[in-house]
């Protein structure tokens, strides 16, 4: 589907639900943000495009779920995104426990998620009102697609190392 930029306000109008579920992943700039928005299992979900870890462009992630919460995946370093609420986990032990047992953890909200609607087969993105940082804010606007340039750069200068 093609890019749009909405003007301020919402909720925006981001297509029709039939082409966005035809679409599987579909791309809109709204409010100067960049936003992804999916359709997977029977729901529409909103949120950041840029993985808030360095940026990675989180359109062909793939979906999983893991502890039983659906999770998009950052095709760059596989980071795992819950797609309802944005939130950051990761499998990992606790050195204290005997035997030691592998956990999914939180690290809390790092992506923001927006809500979506819908209305007589249209459907809508409002921009999420959280208050406060949160970290995928670091890669929107121009200042964000800049801090985006240089983590590709840095990202490729490493590949080039090893």
């Amino acid at each position: 589907m093609e890019v749009k930029d909405e003007t301020k306000g919402g909720p925006h109008f981001v297509g029709k639900k039939d082409e966005l579920i035809a679409a599987k992943r579909s791309f809109r700039t709204l409010d100067g943000r960049d936003i992804l928005i999916v359709y997977h299992e029977g729901v529409l979900y909103a949120m950041d495009m840029y993985c808030y870890h360095a940026g990675g462009n989180l359109q062909n992630g793939d979906i999983e779920e893991f502890d039983g919460k659906l999770c998009i995946i950052c095709p760059n370093h596989k980071y795992k995104i819950t797609l309802a609420k944005g939130e950051g986990i990761y499998k990992a032990t606790n050195p204290k426990e005997k035997p030691p047992v592998a956990r999914w953890y939180s690290k809390g909200l790092k992506q923001r998620t927006h809500i979506v609607t819908e209305t007589n087969g249209d459907v809508y993105v409002e921009i999420s009102d959280e208050p406060g940082w949160v970290e995928s804010d670091f890669f929107q606007g121009e200042k964000g697609k800049e801090e985006r340039a240089k983590a590709e750069a840095a990202e490729m200068a490493s590949e080039e190392a090893s």
